[in-house]
């Protein structure tokens, strides 16, 4: 089958997970089909060749910003040239990645014909919950109204299409994200200046957005911190609550415990992995959360929120409810002071880690295909 797949990021640009998803999944479909996988950037530094890259908005962007300074006007731009492509290239099935490609997808739809599948990885109801945008609500519903058929990356994310956005749940399917594990790690001591090899590793890793839940992170810190102190909590990543969070620690006494990393790069982030001895995510609203699953390949155990879709198919972990910090305190005290819990959750989540894989979720998502597609 030949795919035309619209996305918006692909390694090594991405700013989260889905620049993971689509390079994972995108790799497995590639085994039995053609791809052509079209962003709105082309990038010299993309070399896959399990899929032929195509830039819309110009020859080639060489950064890490994979979102230029007016997305709206680059999401309408995108969508614009969409239909061209879809006239030149030859295709069975167009498949759109997140909202930011969805107008793409109707447009190359109608130049084409062919069927369109929209991937939701997140809505606007994850990313800002209680004050949606309305421009992204609109395109998101549109996308969904025209699709012949869409794929959640959880029942969690299903259940918020199908209230928020008026979708029949016959026309949706939940095709679960994955990583390919790799063999068992050895932990790694990344150096540090700031961090004690003495340290117990308490870390976060995403987006610093209300949507991540950066601020219960803190709160359940300063519990802990008023139980044990040889514990350091690491927060990678950037966003807009960066600031603010590095005033909420300050005001909450804990910021000599706390270190705020900023970017940092893949490499540094499984050292980051290697050296933790819990990994939490306390998110607000987490359609998925691939996160979780790199952290147990890189042997951390992990403590998840209740409010995720890995939660769904994720048995080797402590999870809690994102605003219960005294839970997540309790938990992460545990798991610190008993090294019988530490091992047992490292161990066992790796080896539940051996039934994921892109090429399951590949076959789900060719199952989609083979609905629309005529024979």
């Amino acid at each position: 089958m030949r795919i035309l797949m619209f996305g918006w990021e692909f390694p090594p640009f991405s700013s989260g997970g889905l620049a993971t998803a689509c390079y994972g999944l995108a790799k497995s479909l590639s085994k039995n089909n053609e791809i052509v996988f079209v962003m709105p950037y082309y990038h010299k530094k993309i070399k896959h060749i399990f899929v032929k890259v195509i830039g819309l908005l110009s020859e080639d962007r060489d950064d890490k910003d994979t979102y230029g300074g007016d997305l709206i006007k680059e999401v309408k731009d995108f969508a614009a040239k969409a239909g061209e492509i879809a006239k030149k290239e030859n295709f069975d099935v167009i498949h759109c990645h997140d909202w930011m490609t969805f107008n793409a997808g109707i447009e190359a739809k109608k130049s084409s014909g062919k069927p369109l599948v929209i991937h939701v990885h997140s809505t606007e109801f994850d990313r800002t919950p209680g004050q949606p945008c309305q421009f992204q609500f609109e395109v998101e519903k549109r996308g969904m109204q025209e699709a012949d058929r869409i794929i959640t990356v959880s029942k969690f994310e299903k259940y918020k299409i199908v209230s928020h956005y008026e979708i029949s749940p016959d026309k949706v399917s939940v095709v679960y994200n994955s990583i390919n594990p790799s063999s068992m790690v050895k932990k790694k001591i990344y150096e540090n200046p700031e961090i004690s090899t003495n340290d117990k590793i308490v870390l976060f890793l995403g987006r610093l957005t209300y949507q991540k839940g950066p601020e219960y992170f803190l709160k359940a810190a300063k519990r802990v911190l008023e139980k044990m102190n040889n514990v350091r909590f690491v927060i990678v990543g950037k966003g807009n609550l960066a600031e603010g969070m590095e005033n909420l620690a300050e005001e909450m006494g804990i910021k000599p415990y706390v270190t705020f990393t900023g970017y940092c790069t893949p490499e540094r982030v499984k050292d980051y992995y290697k050296k933790a001895h819990l990994y939490v995510m306390p998110s607000v609203s987490e359609p998925f959360g691939i996160a979780p699953l790199e952290a147990l390949n890189y042997g951390a155990p992990v403590l998840i929120s209740k409010q995720s879709g890995v939660s769904e198919i994720l048995n080797n972990s402590l999870k809690s409810d994102f605003w219960d910090v005294d839970k997540i305190a309790t938990e992460i005290i545990a798991v610190l002071k008993y090294p019988e819990l530490y091992e047992c959750l490292r161990e066992n989540g790796m080896n539940e880690l051996k039934k994921f894989s892109w090429t399951k979720a590949a076959a789900k998502t060719e199952e989609v295909y083979g609905s629309v597609v005529p024979a």
